[in-house]
Parts: C-alpha cells; structure tokens; sequence
C-alpha cells in the first residue's frame, strides 16, 4: 500500500478543516450547545428522567450521535465531490494510486475530523450535565466505527451528486430527520406498541441505542444487535463502493 500517497491526501484533506475551523468545528459545537440549553435545560425541567438517568444526561449520545453522521457524510461528501467539480478527480485517477488507497485517504480524514468533533462535544456536555460513562472503550469503539462507516456512505454521496444541491440532500433530507426520531430526545420504549415497531426499521436507532449503552449501561435495543447493524450498514457500504470504482459510475465520464 502506497501510504505516502495515502498521506499525502489525508494532510491536504485535514488542512482544508484547519482552513473553515469555525464552519468545521466552532458551528457544529456551538449548535449542539444550543441543543444542551434548549432540551436539557427547558424540557429537562419537566421531565426529570428516562430510565432512572437525568433528561439532560440522556440526551447526550443522541446529539453527539447526530452531529457524528451529519458531520461524517458532509465531510467525505464534499472532500470527493470538490475533485469531481474542479476536475482534479482525473489526475487523481491517473496518479499510480490504487482505488483502496484513495478511499482509505478520503475516508479516514473525514472520520478523523468527526471523530474529532464527537470528543469535543463530549467535553462540551460534561459542562451543562453531570455525565458518567460505564464502558469507554464501547464508547470509543461506536465513535470511530459509526465515523468511519457514515464516511463512507458521504463519500458514495459525493460520487453519486452532480450538485452542490444534491450533496446536501441526503443529509438534510434523510438522515437529520432519521437521527431525530431515532431515540436522541426520547427511549423508544415510551412510543406506542405499533410506533415502535415502526422505528425498529430506522437504522438511526441500533446507532444511538448502542451509543447510549455505552453511557449508562441501558438501552432500548441490544448491544450486540446495534453492533451487528452498524457493521452490516459498513459491508453495504463497502460493497458499493467497490462496485463504483469497478463500472467508474460518475468518475469516468
């Protein structure tokens, strides 16, 4: 494996996040402080807790979870699709650089840099909640894997839009609306029988309740059921992947 090559994207790839530090990490920090404030401290009022565990405290696996995707797909999305629309992505071809070697460059930056975030954020809540978390090394785990995992899917985005619209649409659209009503704000457990069997089909959910486990122990889904379906969501993506730089979908044309 080229790691030189490999390298030398991913440190053009972090330089770009050094260059829009208050669009990369000050804005989305700041977003999910707001979050802390407006739920934890006003909602967090009334209800007092889930599951024997503080509203403010519960809610904290679901944000870190939300800005986790959100920033994982934007960044692998925009990290190829910028190539594509310049037109640098055909040097890139040509260089004598494996597909697997442009993936791994493309996708470990973007994980890196949600990673990253997540931390931050995770510091950011031990200032508004009192917070514990009973297994951090499952904690790291579903951090980097579902980072590396959504980066992947963001990187199929970026290959698959011809727009800047179209970048943004999944994330907006799709994935936002599924991480809201996976769990973050609220147990499952609380819907109706029917409604929760409905949200049994949101992949969102086995994300954050495998997240949340690792805080506290409890979730609504099993843990070892969140793994397996974090990792079968990665094979799909893997899988596309190959297939895109097999038929040069969107690349050789």
């Amino acid at each position: 494996m080229n790691m030189r090559a490999i390298y030398a994207i991913y440190r053009q790839e972090m330089a770009r996040t050094r260059r829009t530090l208050l669009q990369s990490i000050v804005s989305p920090v700041i977003s999910t402080a707001l979050y802390f404030v407006v739920f934890g401290a006003a909602i967090g009022s009334r209800i007092k807790e889930i599951d024997g565990i503080s509203y403010g405290a519960f809610i904290v696996p679901g944000l870190i979870m939300l800005s986790l995707l959100t920033q994982s797909i934007s960044n692998a999305a925009f990290g190829i699709y910028f190539p594509k629309f310049v037109g640098t992505i055909y040097e890139l071809l040509a260089a004598p650089i494996s597909y697997l070697e442009i993936v791994v460059a493309f996708v470990g930056a973007a994980a890196t840099k949600a990673t990253i975030l997540g931390l931050i954020i995770l510091a950011t809540a031990f200032l508004f909640v009192p917070l514990r978390i009973e297994h951090p090394f499952v904690m790291l785990v579903f951090l980097v894997l579902t980072a590396v995992t959504f980066s992947l899917f963001g990187f199929i985005i970026g290959i698959w839009a011809d727009n800047f619209e179209k970048l943004q649409l999944v994330p907006l659209l799709v994935v936002t609306p599924l991480t809201f009503l996976g769990g973050s704000f609220y147990s499952i457990d609380m819907l109706p029988p029917f409604w929760r069997t409905v949200t049994l089909f949101n992949p969102v959910v086995y994300l954050v309740s495998g997240f949340r486990w690792s805080f506290f122990g409890q979730s609504d889904v099993n843990v070892v059921i969140s793994l397996g379906m974090t990792f079968a969501f990665l094979a799909l993506c893997l899988g596309i992947v190959g297939w895109i730089f097999r038929t040069g979908y969107r690349l050789k044309n």
